[in-house]
């Protein structure tokens, strides 16, 4: 995530609705669990050693029993503060009918399978998303998607040390396996619940099946990843798909947009940081931001000429120094590619040694490189 609002700011065009949720963020606790509109529960469970803290968990109650959005990590301590939230909502497993996932990263989905184990209940994605668990990528073994990583790397110009540091076992991960779906959603469809219509809004972008749920008679858009009050979603390439991710989801951004002026303002439902309206400003800031994005990309490689996709990314702004980004330096230059294939694509660049698609090692022997376009050098 590259955009950033000091803590106890609020970006242009942003009404904060959930005052207890900001006042914590910006205070780095966990917010309370809120009733909130319609009968919703926000319950935060702890994503552990994480600078995003925690994930927002939804229950959704219906005539037939409750639907849980995004139940967190797979951690005993997210599991403890979902059970903890469902108690407070007056819920138990047995009322739990439904889980859905808006993508499946493992602070999202992470926890789905042992929910259902215990609750019996479905599990609901998008079709495109089922698409990407890790499961389907390689020959699923951890050691060949390891392996996978490390070739990419490498080929975008990574050294041993920084391949060896970002590739290594690290605890707390998913291993590889993750929930699979009961329930496949496409744009459109309602959740199989019955007293609500909640509507999955297929939002492409940070991940290739990534949903948004809106229930419009309350007003109320879950945002999953696809648009946060404070800080902007990775958007970069993923292991199983070479889909143009930034061009994507900024289609995605002015769906939402204008599903936002359509229901005359609708209340955003984060899955981090906190509740908000604006989501049509909110959208078309982060678009404006993907714009300034790209036009730093060209002047770096304007002036650095060939460099490295590696070099790129470390060239570029992030919420903290190079140095300083860790692990999360995979998403990073994730990231970088994206935004490199989205100015190939436009004819603004030119990608040497490979192309910048799924994450695969690139052609051997070649190092993934970037320069301008000729029209674009002009």
């Amino acid at each position: 995530m590259v955009q950033r609002v000091p803590a106890g700011g609020v970006p242009a065009g942003v009404e904060v609705v959930g005052t207890a949720q900001r006042e914590a963020w910006a205070a780095k606790v966990l917010p309370p669990v809120e009733r909130l509109e319609a009968g919703l529960w926000s319950v935060p469970v702890p994503i552990p050693h994480n600078p995003l803290r925690y994930t927002l968990c939804y229950l959704v109650p219906g005539d037939d029993g409750v639907v849980v959005v995004d139940p967190g990590w797979d951690t005993e301590e997210t599991w403890c503060a979902l059970v903890a939230g469902l108690t407070a909502a007056g819920a138990g497993f047995d009322d739990v009918v439904g889980i859905v996932a808006t993508h499946v990263h493992p602070d999202h989905h992470g926890l789905s399978g042992r929910l259902a184990e215990r609750s019996g209940a479905w599990i609901a994605m998008h079709t495109a998303e089922a698409a990407t668990l890790p499961q389907r990528w390689g020959s699923g073994s951890a050691e060949d998607r390891r392996q996978v990583m490390a070739g990419w790397l490498c080929g975008c110009g990574a050294s041993e040390d920084e391949v060896g540091e970002l590739t290594g076992p690290r605890s707390g991960g998913p291993d590889g396996v993750m929930a699979e779906p009961d329930v496949l959603l496409d744009d459109g469809d309602a959740l199989p619940l019955a007293g609500r219509t909640l509507r999955a809004l297929w939002t492409p972008g940070h991940t290739p099946g990534h949903i948004c749920l809106l229930e419009a008679d309350a007003g109320v858009l879950l945002t999953g990843d696809h648009v946060l009050p404070r800080i902007t979603p990775n958007i970069g390439l993923t292991p199983s798909s070479d889909a143009p991710a930034l061009a994507t989801f900024l289609d995605s951004l002015e769906r939402v947009a204008v599903t936002d002026e359509e229901h005359g303002g609708l209340t955003a439902l984060p899955a981090h940081e906190y509740r908000f309206r604006g989501l049509a400003a909110r959208s078309r800031a982060l678009q404006a931001h993907h714009a300034e994005r790209c036009h730093e990309l060209l002047a770096i490689v304007r002036e650095a000429g060939e460099p490295t996709m590696w070099e790129l990314a470390a060239r570029l702004t992030w919420s903290r120094p190079w140095e300083e980004v860790g692990p999360m330096r995979i998403g990073a230059l994730a990231e970088t590619a994206s935004h490199v294939r989205y100015l190939v694509d436009r004819g603004e660049l030119e990608c040497l040694g490979g192309v910048p698609g799924a994450i695969t090692a690139p052609e051997p022997d070649h190092t993934l490189r970037v320069r301008l376009a000729r029209r674009a050098a002009a």
